[in-house]
């Protein structure tokens, strides 16, 4: 039996930083993922994707963001059960919740924070008989290493903030870069759609809108594609391409969680989010991309924001007749589990019996 203060479901950036967030109060965390590394989506979908809404970084690649996160969190010595997926849990008579893995590793705290980002997942695959024929043939869904297109002919089709993103960044690696998309308006960032109206402005995109990909076409690999262009004048037009990445977004399932007994809306964990984003259920919370409340916003950041607030909470119920004062990092420093300390003048927390 794995025993820590705080157990939290999924290694996402949020559930990284809860460590961090956790730490300064003294609270030891261990991590469960059903992913085989740390990092969720950042690591296993695009480590190369740029991020820009991270506070301090102009622009930062995600998979390098989840390697400062992880190095920030040393000093507090987290735990890992990577590769397995959280499946049950049971409140015991003490209040305190053992979750059970898909491979029977039993895990024992008396806070479960739930940071699962989407849950488990897979992509929206666009209707196209024979799309499978060219999966891994020149079709994917996830770009992991944009080098794997460098100087290729690449087609994306989608309207979001991916679909925008990725053609932004392959601009300046694939020889060519065409980005196709059902209507004129995009759901992405302004910014983002005024840069790629700026770059096809440069020719350096090709922006093919109203239109969608209606075929596919190829021997061994795929060879080429073929756009129905819509509105007054529609058409047919087909484009020779290397590759062709259709970025309609995940399909998000909860899993095992689903069945805990939490309050479900629109496959998100419903969370309080007036005090602590805790859930129905007393001592288990809910942060990051998983949880849903009036005015929520699946943005990394806000993750972090709720995180923070969690962690407070959590002492305080872990805690019940201590009080705390909380001091900025700039004047206590952070002192990690190993005695290692990042000096500053006072203690960043201090309890008072």
């Amino acid at each position: 039996m794995i025993t820590t203060d705080i157990l939290i479901i999924g290694a996402g950036p949020t559930g990284l930083f809860t460590v961090f967030e956790a730490g300064l109060l003294k609270l030891k965390c261990h991590l469960i993922d059903a992913l085989p590394q740390a990092g969720g989506q950042c690591s296993e979908i695009y480590p190369k994707k740029p991020i820009y809404d991270i506070p301090g970084f102009p622009d930062i690649l995600a998979g390098d963001l989840v390697a400062n996160l992880i190095e920030q969190i040393k000093p507090f010595q987290p735990g890992f059960t990577l590769g397995e997926r959280a499946e049950t849990i049971k409140k015991l008579k003490d209040g305190t919740f053992v979750v059970t893995t898909n491979k029977g590793t039993e895990h024992s705290a008396p806070i479960v924070a739930i940071a699962g980002g989407l849950g488990s997942f897979e992509p929206r695959k666009p209707l196209l008989k024979n799309l499978g024929n060219f999966e891994d043939k020149g079709v994917a869904y996830i770009i992991k290493d944009p080098e794997v297109y460098r100087d290729q002919k690449v087609v994306i089709a989608g309207g979001g903030d991916s679909a925008l993103d990725w053609s932004i960044f392959l601009a300046d690696v694939a020889a060519e870069v065409t980005l196709v998309h059902r209507r004129n308006e995009f759901r992405g960032a302004l910014d983002s759609v005024e840069k790629v109206q700026q770059l096809k402005n440069q020719g350096k995109i090709n922006l093919i809108t109203p239109a969608e990909v209606t075929g596919l076409s190829g021997a061994e690999k795929l060879e080429s594609i073929t756009i129905k262009k819509s509105g007054h004048t529609p058409e047919e037009v087909e484009l020779k391409v290397d590759s062709f990445i259709p970025l309609f977004g995940l399909s998000p399932k909860l899993g095992p969680i689903a069945d805990w007994g939490l309050e479900i809306e629109k496959n998100a964990i419903k969370v309080d989010n007036t005090l602590d984003y805790q859930t129905n259920i007393p001592g288990i919370y809910a942060i990051g991309d998983v949880n849903t409340y009036p005015g929520k916003l699946k943005l990394i950041l806000c993750g972090f924001h709720e995180a923070t607030l969690m962690c407070q909470s959590a002492y305080q119920r872990i805690f019940p007749d201590k009080k705390y004062v909380m001091k900025y990092t700039t004047v206590g420093g952070v002192t990690g589990f190993d005695g290692s300390k990042k000096e500053a003048p006072k203690a960043v927390v201090k309890a008072i019996d």
